[in-house]
């Protein structure tokens, strides 16, 4: 079978704090500064009122899939899919209601970006272990710019490789390394040698009978 890349869509192939902070900003009043922490700690009313958690998950409601046009291609992501995809399938497997798939999938085509997209709700460790399972994959490799969601594919598909990357330069700096990935990288050529090498090591295990990784 083939290798398989499962990765995620906001923040790794489209830029997306960047653009709901300018629509924060002119149509809610509300100032947005992400520091890579908690979205409701970011936000801020000009009047210097928190955000509560309702209030955060009611403005990205918002913004998901009304102001989804805003959102601008990651410098290299499209290039280095259509590098990965030459030698293995890609599922974008992204953090959004059900309701925003169709949405989602448009969205990509847009930018040049056609792959299957699966829709999830909390944490990515039991949605990619579903996949490893219906797919077979020789080789499995993660993205994704939150370390919970390494964590939990660590968890629940230990044999998948980890990239943790943050595609956001202002936002990038201020995010550590996610602690249960393999790599940190934050640019996708470079990304793409990675994610090719670590292809490139599991089929050589897989063809000598040994595990990919511990």
């Amino acid at each position: 079978m083939k290798p398989l890349l499962i990765t995620d869509c906001d923040e790794v192939l489209l830029h997306m704090v960047k653009h709901f902070g300018v629509w924060l900003h002119e149509s809610h009043d509300i100032d947005f500064t992400p520091d890579g922490a908690d979205f409701a700690n970011s936000m801020k009313r000009r009047d210097g009122r928190a955000i509560d958690r309702e209030e955060m998950w009611a403005l990205l409601g918002g913004f998901f899939p009304s102001e989804m046009d805003r959102q601008t291609l990651v410098p290299h992501a499209r290039e280095a899919l259509a590098a990965i995809a030459e030698v293995a399938d890609i599922v974008v497997l992204t953090n959004l209601g059900d309701h925003c798939r169709d949405h989602r999938i448009a969205q990509l085509a847009s930018h040049g970006i056609e792959h299957r997209v699966e829709t999830n709700q909390g944490g990515k460790g039991d949605p990619v272990a579903r996949l490893v399972a219906e797919l077979q994959p020789s080789v499995t490799v993660f993205v994704d710019d939150l370390a919970v969601h390494h964590e939990s594919v660590s968890k629940h598909a230990p044999g998948v490789f980890r990239l943790h990357m943050v595609s956001e330069p202002s936002l990038a700096p201020s995010v550590v390394p996610a602690p249960h990935a393999h790599a940190r990288i934050d640019d996708w050529q470079e990304a793409r040698d990675w994610i090719l090498a670590r292809f490139a090591e599991g089929l050589t295990a897989q063809a000598a009978g040994v595990g990919t990784i511990a």
